[in-house]
């Protein structure tokens, strides 16, 4: 069942609604992080304004998120690489 919840990004709340207890902790590091990236943001670019600082925060972790599918997905390829060896492996053995 969902949990209305409000968080706070940079001094400002936000009222949500987490669908499981494990996704209300991920929103509210995912909101700590946030806060704590515009909190840089604000020292590296004083004079750009909070929806230019909101645009950095976007493309900074849509890239991440960019990053870690390209990583995923090696991954994914190296393990089906290895369950292929580990079946010839095995079969090998059965001879």
């Amino acid at each position: 069942m969902a949990q209305d919840i409000t968080l706070k990004v940079a001094g400002k709340p936000y009222r949500l609604s987490a669908p499981t207890p494990e996704m209300e902790q991920l929103m509210r590091l995912a909101a700590a992080d946030v806060t704590e990236m515009l909190t840089r943001f604000d020292a590296r670019f004083p004079d750009s304004s909070p929806e230019d600082k909101l645009v950095f925060a976007a493309i900074q972790e849509a890239a991440g998120k960019l990053s870690a599918q390209k990583k995923m997905s090696r991954l994914v390829s190296e393990v089906k690489e290895l369950e292929g060896d580990v079946a010839a492996y095995l079969e090998g053995m059965k001879k």
